[in-house]
C-alpha cells in the first residue's frame, strides 16, 4: 500500500531542486531511501516541519550519486567520509546519508529490504524502515539535539507491529540503548506498557542481569550517544573512545573530523 505525506514548510523552488534531483536518481537507478521528517511524520503521525530533504543510500552508491548531481549542475561535497554528503543548489540542499555520526548505523541492503512505498512531493518514493529510523535515532543524544522523545512516539505508534527480532538484532551489543529506550517509554505512557511485547523486555532483562561487570574494559560507550558530552572523560579520565578501531567502526582521522565540527553546530 502507499499513502502521501505533503511536505509543510518547503517553498516551491525547494521542492522543484527536490523532485528534479530525485527523478536524476532515479532515472540512473541509483537506489536511495527517504527519511528525515518524512518517514517520521508517516510512521509516528506527528507532522514536523522541514526545510531540507534526507535521502538514505548505501556507501558504495554515494559517487554514482554525486555524478548524476554534478551533471545536472548541482554543487556536491563529502564533509564527513564516514557518513555524510550533501548536494547543494542555491541555498536549498539534501543530505545524502550512508551510516550515522558515531558510525553505528550503516546503510546496508536490509534497509531497502524492508522499505515501505510512500508518496511524496507527488513521487512514488520509499521510505526508511521503522526499524532502521529508530535505530538510528535512538543514539543522537547530544545537547542541542536529542531524538529520544521522537523514539518514544515511534515506540508508541508502532510498537505491535514492529519486528523485533530484527530491531534487537539491529542494536546487537548496544541493546542497552534500545532497554534505555523502552522503559523511559513506560514512565511516558504508563497506560500503553502493554504495546511492547513482554518478551523483548524479559529478553533485555536477562541480558541485564547475567551481563558481567567488565572491570577491565576502560572504554567509555557514551561517545557513541555525543560526540561532545563525553570528550572529557576521554581527554582527562582516560578512557578509550568506543567509537575507534578496533572498538567501534570509525578511524581516528574520521573522528578529529567529526569533532572539530563542533563548535559549527553552536
Amino acid at each position: 500500500m502507499t499513502t502521501s505525506t505533503s511536505a509543510p514548510g518547503i517553498e516551491n523552488a525547494a521542492s522543484d531542486f527536490y523532485v528534479d534531483a530525485l527523478t536524476r536518481l532515479g532515472d540512473a537507478r541509483v537506489p536511495f531511501l527517504v527519511g528525515g521528517s518524512f518517514a517520521y511524520s508517516r510512521y509516528s503521525k506527528i507532522d514536523r516541519d522541514t526545510k531540507d530533504f534526507d535521502i538514505f543510500l548505501k556507501r558504495e552508491d554515494v559517487r554514482r550519486a554525486f555524478d548524476v548531481f554534478e551533471a545536472a549542475g548541482y554543487h556536491t561535497e563529502l564533509p564527513f567520509p564516514h557518513w555524510l554528503g550533501k548536494v547543494h543548489w542555491g541555498e536549498h540542499f539534501m543530505d545524502l546519508i550512508f551510516s550515522s555520526g558515531n558510525g553505528v548505523a550503516r546503510v546496508d541492503d536490509q534497509w531497502f529490504e524492508h522499505a515501505v512505498n510512500h508518496e511524496i512531493l507527488g513521487m512514488p518514493l520509499r521510505l526508511c524502515p521503522p526499524e532502521e529510523l529508530l535505530w538510528s535515532k535512538a543514539f543522537v543524544q547530544e545537547r542541542e539535539r536529542f531524538d529520544g522523545a521522537d523514539v518514544i512516539h515511534l515506540l508508541r505508534e508502532l510498537g505491535p507491529t514492529l519486528d523485533w527480532t530484527r530491531l534487537l538484532a539491529r542494536f546487537g551489543d548496544h541493546w542497552r540503548v534500545l532497554f534505555g529506550s523502552i522503559v523511559m517509554f513506560g514512565f511516558v505512557y504508563p497506560d500503553c506498557r502493554d504495546r511492547l511485547p513482554a518478551w523483548v523486555t524479559d529478553e533485555l532483562l536477562r541480558r541485564l542481569r547475567e551481563e558481567p561487570n567488565e572491570r577491565q574494559n576502560h572504554i567509555c560507550n557514551g561517545t557513541l550517544l555525543s560526540r561532545e558530552q563525553y570528550l572529557h572523560d576521554l581527554d582527562r579520565l582516560g578512557y578509550c573512545d568506543a567509537r575507534a578501531v578496533p572498538n567501534g567502526p570509525m578511524t581516528c582521522k574520521e573522528i578529529r573530523t567529526w569533532t572539530a565540527s563542533i563548535d559549527e553546530k553552536k
